[in-house]
């Protein structure tokens, strides 16, 4: 099985939009109780009213609510046969194996993608144990059954007979952003794919927000964020997402359930599921992107161990963003980018009722300068607009 792996075609992953490209929209505002409060910060972005623009997926109109257990029909998935997987996977053979989390264990492989055609996927396979996995694993085949999206992974079947419950995705060949990030020995992301693996992120997270029909997606993490070729950034792992609030309703009231450290305070304190939770998650892995830290490491002193708070003092001045930048980055970023990105992170983990939305959020994000063919000295990378020809030596898991 082996020779398979080693023989599949690398595919051509279709190249996400340039990520200097701009939305035609403006940067949100605030009116003069919440500017008050940022009072003595200098704004890096002059403050206009946003002019609202239709998100891609305002015309997605999901299926209405299914019988439990039931499977969604989708044009876009294959039913495979636990066999068909097994000999795509060498019958799940350690020498196969890329990955391991919650869910269980994931492998590549190789399956028919057309005539002559070897298509790489990644396979993931539930652990039969556990009732709760088995209602992830169905709504991870019924959202990503039905959306499709650039920073989206993309499934493209699913196998369920007895017990076995399993997905096959596309194979991201350069793994997580976590791998990225916090792997030791791994390469160090330069300034310019920090970026476009942000905006990528943010503009997956604003088409599920934007969408007619809204979707939470309650796990926004470095670990499921995976990244193609090209490092197009693409949203991985639907078990924990939800349906949003209908009828005019402001939040939908759930079990609170997500990854510590990531999850709005808010959320936590009320079990209130709002898309103002994934923004504030959305800052935190911003922080991530920013210091290379992880957002709770209890290997740092006490007063370090939680990113958003040791961070938070520094984020609002400027002179001191410095102090909190990854230093694997050997200062190779622009100043002013870098406060920028600083200070969106802010804005997205301070109090929810200023907390910007995602389209306002990816619209900021998109004003950010970018450095063009800009050369660094960090470790490993080149940092120029065109980066499909990157790549790492290391996959490792579709999820935790």
């Amino acid at each position: 099985m082996g020779n398979c792996l080693e023989s599949c075609s690398k595919r051509n992953d279709n190249e996400d939009e340039n990520v200097e490209s701009s939305v035609n929209s403006k940067p949100f505002s605030r009116d003069g109780s919440d500017t008050e409060k940022y009072s003595n910060i200098s704004y890096p972005w002059s403050l206009k009213p946003l002019i609202t623009r239709k998100s891609e997926a305002a015309s997605i109109t999901l299926p209405g609510p299914n019988k439990e257990g039931e499977i969604m029909h989708s044009q876009y998935l294959k039913s495979f046969m636990l066999e068909e997987l097994k000999i795509a996977t060498g019958n799940f053979c350690e020498e196969s194996l890329i990955g391991e989390g919650g869910f269980g264990f994931v492998y590549k492989g190789c399956v028919n993608g057309g005539p002559g055609i070897e298509l790489a996927v990644a396979v993931k396979k539930l652990k039969i144990e556990g009732v709760q996995g088995h209602k992830e694993w169905l709504r991870e085949v019924n959202y990503l059954g039905r959306l499709r999206h650039p920073n989206l992974v993309k499934l493209i079947g699913y196998s369920l007979e007895d017990e076995q419950r399993l997905l096959v995705y596309e194979y991201m060949p350069n793994g997580s952003l976590e791998n990225h990030l916090f792997e030791r020995g791994s390469n160090v992301l330069s300034w310019s794919l920090r970026m476009k693996v942000a905006i990528g992120a943010a503009r997956g997270l604003c088409f599920l927000h934007e969408a007619k029909d809204q979707i939470i997606y309650r796990d926004f993490k470095p670990a499921n964020i995976l990244l193609d070729s090209g490092f197009n950034a693409k949203l991985s792992d639907f078990g924990l997402a939800k349906e949003g609030p209908t009828d005019d309703r402001s939040h939908v009231t759930t079990e609170v359930i997500g990854t510590q450290g990531y999850a709005a305070p808010e959320y936590l304190a009320t079990g209130h599921l709002t898309t103002k939770c994934d923004v504030y998650s959305f800052g935190v892995v911003l922080l991530e992107i920013l210091c290379g830290r992880r957002a709770i490491d209890k290997t740092k002193a006490r007063e370090e161990e939680n990113l958003v708070e040791w961070a938070t003092p520094y984020l609002r001045d400027k002179r001191k963003v410095f102090r909190i930048m990854d230093t694997r980055l050997v200062g190779q970023y622009p100043q002013k980018a870098a406060f920028m990105m600083s200070f969106l992170a802010l804005q997205c983990i301070g109090e929810v009722k200023v907390r910007p939305t995602m389209l306002e959020v990816l619209s900021l994000l998109e004003k950010v300068p970018f450095p063009r063919h800009r050369k660094t000295r960090s470790k490993g990378f080149a940092t120029t607009t065109n980066s499909s020809s990157l790549s790492s030596k290391r996959f490792l898991r579709i999820t935790n």
